[in-house]
């Protein structure tokens, strides 16, 4: 078959594990989703997504269209602790395998005799092993294996060449595929590119004319299903940060710095657990009109000093000093992939 790349992407999988932990809400409409009055649902059950909510949808709007809902409060930890069960089945399967998320994996099959059949072992292996069902989708590549295992959910089991996938999807909006956002996809439609298929058919030269010489072709090659991205054993993380929404919008640098405070510490804990530091340091705020705004600053040595990363930070929030109430705080370390030695405080310099 060539290259053959399966992407094992669990159903529901929050509420799967709730469901596991209390079977008696089976056939229910469960929603995991934080009690806040700005909280968003992380999974709905299928039954409750009959009604319009889904991952991401405001958990009080989540309430009012379906009252009769079970509201489960999210438990991470124990996903954590169930997703290291669901991985370990793929790597007893499989010896080359991408996990890119708690519920999501690649599975690289090529060379591998009967390969579909492969791919069914594991799904029957993890519903024995966890009770928990996935999708798996199988394709030349990864973007066609992610759009496959998402063709026919819950439970299951597509395969599509490139060409089926073209066919498949080819009617079908850009933003389907991932890596087409939303602004992406309003731009293209209002050049008159509404499906992949239009995509796909437009001239690179036409679309780097359009969003430049690397996005433009690069859109096309998405919709033609074309990737060339390998199953990464490994994978270095290139960045780790914190964020928090408020429960009601907080305005001034006196409301503000504390939870940034809060927010570093936390990071820089995480950091040094994991034995990681990084030279770019950022902040992120969201304001009450929904603009996002990112500031950030690069150091000559890497860190993850929390004396070093808050002076950053808080200098970085006060040179921006929201002139509007703040909805979202967050502090970000990136460049983790550059090298893990860590450097003395007093070594640091800010990069000119």
């Amino acid at each position: 078959m060539g290259r053959c790349i399966a992407h094992v992407d669990m159903d529901a999988f929050y509420v799967s594990v709730e469901l596991a932990r209390r079977p008696e809400l089976r056939g229910k409409p469960v929603v995991v989703a934080g009690s806040g009055a700005r909280a968003v649902v992380t999974t709905a059950s299928y039954e409750a997504r009959k009604f319009g909510i889904f991952s991401a949808t405001p958990a009080a709007w989540a309430r009012r269209r379906c009252p009769d809902a079970v509201f489960i409060t999210p438990d991470f930890d124990h996903y954590r602790a169930r997703s290291r069960e669901v991985m370990a089945v793929l790597k007893e399967h499989v010896h080359r395998v991408e996990i890119v998320g708690l519920d999501e994996a690649y599975m690289d099959l090529s060379g591998i005799d009967r390969p579909k059949a492969a791919a069914r072992r594991v799904k029957a292996a993890i519903q024995e092993r966890t009770g928990l069902g996935c999708s798996i989708g199988i394709g030349p590549n990864k973007l066609v294996a992610k759009m496959a295992s998402d063709a026919d959910k819950p439970d299951g089991f597509v395969v599509l060449s490139r060409e089926m996938a073209l066919e498949r999807f080819g009617p079908e909006p850009p933003g389907l595929v991932p890596g087409i956002g939303p602004k992406t996809a309003e731009r293209l439609k209002e050049r008159g590119i509404e499906t992949l298929r239009a995509l796909a058919d437009t001239p690179d030269a036409e679309l780097a004319e359009m969003f430049g010489g690397r996005l433009g072709p690069h859109l096309a090659k998405l919709a033609r299903f074309e990737d060339e991205r390998q199953v990464e054993t490994v994978r270095v993380a290139k960045s780790e940060s914190r964020e928090t929404t408020f429960e009601r919008d907080l305005r001034g640098l006196e409301a503000l710095e504390p939870v940034l405070e809060t927010l570093t510490g936390q990071l820089c804990e995480t950091l040094a657990k994991a034995d990681q530091s990084g030279r770019t340091i950022g902040i992120k705020v969201r304001l009450d009109d929904f603009s996002t705004h990112t500031r950030a600053r690069s150091l000559s040595e890497p860190t993850n000093e929390l004396t070093t990363v808050l002076a950053v930070a808080r200098q970085l929030l006060r040179d921006f000093d929201p002139a509007r109430p703040v909805r979202l705080l967050g502090v970000r370390v990136a460049g983790l992939d550059e090298g893990a030695t860590l450097a003395a405080a007093g070594q640091l310099e800010l990069a000119l």
